[in-house]
């Protein structure tokens, strides 16, 4: 098979991918997901787990999503179409793209909602709502926004008219203008606020808890979290990844690049976690607070100190500018299928398209107050509101799929001469010791994942 170049165009330069690769990854669950999840298992040892998983799953399998990007030179649904065919295999393995591009804009309805709380909280702070305010009036905040339906579907709204206005501009207008100022700024943001962090008295503190291991705190439950969130933070198996490597130039050294992903994605993690645990600790908050840790817990925090409001606002809209990042590549693999397959121009597949994912995430706004009586179940297993139901559908379900069926594709089906030229893993024994994790140690580190939620 030939491979031509993307009919999308091309990234300008390697920096650039990187820059909206990493802006891919980088998102709620770096921000928001992972400093909670470090809180609730104990520290450093479910960190120190968490990097050896990266390590091990993560980056592989990212390696082997962006190789059938780049080698397909389409969307997802299409490259697979065609790379399942190169290899004489059944059609099946289209599937892959599909349920990708599908897991991506369900994700996008609800993620929306999420990243809409972001944009809320930003300007809430910037007025000095929490100044002064209670743990009760600061939870208080946080449970009338939910209870708003009005309110919530007008963030939702906002964020997705951000995310489509970058999309719908294509991937050198749109993509790589927005991740050129937005990524920098986000970097710019975190640095500053890590800078704050260490000229207070609790960053020992928060450096101890991040950093100093203690395997008594670890529990089984924390590993498989640890696993799960390595593979997730990654942007992985949702069709994302696949379709900024179609967009990679046949120059770039592949492997080098997605080494600088994983590194850069979990240096954001990392810094995220040491500003959170400080400014908890500073404040004598409880840092296993869970899900609330951002939207009760710090608000709480930062109506305490000196200079709060700028402090948090600069905070959430950190948040928001990474949850943007996010967003724009979870639409983009339908948008760029639709313009491929149909007679559709961009700007009419990425108004479909956001117009789909809008409508659900209005489902998803009002599960946490009209509709939240109404519950989705099978039987005995589960009885979820619609957001919990999408959340669950993809995070559990299309996700790990998706990354399960890319490793045994790349590991197993594909020529091996094609995979180990696309790797550009020039030495031997690198290239051996990548197979290996590619094609034994992440599908099974993917299926622990899978089933020990129906083994409970």
């Amino acid at each position: 098979m030939t491979t031509p170049q993307s009919i999308h165009g091309i990234w300008t330069a390697r920096w650039t991918f990187i820059l909206a690769a990493t802006g891919s990854a980088v998102g709620l669950g770096n921000i928001w997901k992972f400093p909670y999840m470090t809180g609730v298992n104990g520290g450093a040892a479910f960190v120190l787990v968490y990097l050896l998983c990266i390590t091990a799953i993560g980056i592989p399998v990212m390696l082997a999503e962006i190789l059938l990007g780049r080698r397909g030179r389409a969307s997802p649904i299409n490259t697979m179409h065609k790379l399942a065919e190169e290899a004489g295999a059944t059609k099946f393995w289209g599937g892959i793209g599909w349920m990708g591009a599908l897991a991506g804009m369900l994700i996008l309805s609800f993620y929306s909602v999420v990243a809409g709380w972001a944009v809320a909280y930003t300007w809430l702070t910037a007025q000095g709502a929490f100044t002064g305010e209670s743990a009760e009036q600061v939870s208080t905040t946080f449970g009338n926004l939910l209870a708003n339906p009005r309110e919530l579907v007008w963030w939702h709204t906002l964020f997705m008219a951000m995310t489509l206005s970058v999309v719908v501009h294509g991937i050198h207008k749109g993509l790589e203008r927005a991740v050129r100022i937005l990524m920098p700024l986000l970097f710019l943001m975190l640095l500053g606020l890590l800078v704050y962090a260490m000229t207070q008295d609790a960053f020992g503190q928060s450096l101890a808890f991040m950093f100093a291991v203690d395997f008594s705190k670890l529990s089984g439950d924390s590993i498989l979290s640890a696993l799960g969130h390595s593979f997730f933070t990654l942007s992985l198996g949702m069709g994302a990844i696949m379709a900024y490597g179609a967009y990679m130039a046949r120059g770039q050294n592949l492997a080098k690049t997605v080494v600088t992903i994983g590194v850069l994605d979990t240096v954001v993690a990392l810094m995220a976690g040491l500003v959170i645990f400080t400014i908890v600790f500073q404040n004598g908050l409880e840092p296993a607070a869970g899900p609330s840790l951002m939207f009760q817990t710090l608000p709480l925090a930062f109506a305490k100190m000196p200079g709060g409001a700028l402090i948090g606002t600069v905070f959430f809209l950190l948040v928001v500018f990474a949850a943007w990042t996010s967003a724009i590549s979870l639409g983009e693999p339908v948008v760029a299928w639709a313009v491929e397959s149909t007679r559709l121009t961009r700007l009419q597949a990425a108004l479909i398209v956001g117009v789909i994912a809008w409508t659900l995430g209005v489902g998803c706004a009002l599960a946490f107050n009209l509709w939240s009586d109404v519950k989705f179940s099978v039987g005995n297993l589960f009885s979820l509101n619609f957001f919990d139901l999408l959340d669950k559908l993809t995070t559990n379900i299309m996700l790990p799929l998706g990354g399960l069926l890319i490793c045994i594709f790349v590991g197993w089906v594909m020529d091996r001469a094609i995979v180990r030229a696309e790797a550009d893993l020039h030495h031997p024994q690198l290239y051996r010791v990548w197979s290996f994790l590619v094609q034994i140690v992440a599908p099974v580190g993917i299926l622990v994942v899978m089933l020990n939620p129906l083994l409970q």
